[in-house]
């Protein structure tokens, strides 16, 4: 009869102490304040987008350090555009009109380069590395300050000229494009 009673008075005992790391492990838990929403989120609802500036110098000559550079036409209205849309689909800051904005992202496109990876045994150049690089801030609207900025920030893509993964050069800049939008974008609402 005894050993019955101490066998439920174990059985009791580890109960307990189940029971109790489970309510510790969910206080824990509770206390972590882990989100999926960013941190940004909390203090600013809105942003202001500013039309891209083009600031790349076309009339510079070529050098064995530029000799791969290319120009597209319009890149900073594409750029503009998906930024807006990445701000949109992220949905932690509303793009909306400067006045009621509260931060400000201002961004000015540096440089825009080709350059090759890789080539065929015929010395033609068979995967390009396409990098896109912005200047890029973001300021506080209500203080009129600085939140912060980056120099050279870049988004990049690579594509292949030939064989099964081939892409058109329009492509890998969309590629490039969506690419620095969203480094943007996450550098943007993951405040660190």
């Amino acid at each position: 009869m005894r050993e019955s009673k101490y066998r439920l008075s174990g059985i009791r005992y580890h109960v307990l102490i189940i029971v109790l790391q489970l309510v510790a492990c969910s206080l824990w838990l509770a206390a972590c304040g882990y989100t999926t929403r960013s941190l940004i989120a909390q203090k600013f609802k809105t942003i202001y987008i500013e039309p891209v500036v083009n600031k790349i110098d076309i009339t510079r000559e070529a050098d064995s350090a530029n000799k791969y550079k290319i120009y597209r036409p319009m890149l900073e209205t594409d750029l503009t555009n998906a930024l807006v849309n990445r701000f949109l689909i992220d949905g932690n800051l509303r793009p909306t009109n400067k006045e009621s904005a509260d931060l400000v992202l201002r961004s000015e496109l540096v440089e825009f380069r080709r350059d090759p990876l890789r080539y065929t045994e015929d010395d033609e150049v068979e995967e390009y590395r396409i990098n896109l690089v912005v200047d890029v801030s973001l300021m506080n609207n209500r203080e009129n300050k600085p939140s912060w900025e980056e120099k050279s920030f870049t988004g990049d893509t690579t594509y292949f000229t030939m064989g099964l993964q081939a892409k058109s050069e329009e492509q890998a800049i969309n590629n490039a494009i969506s690419d620095l939008a969203r480094r943007i974008v996450e550098r943007t609402v993951e405040e660190w």
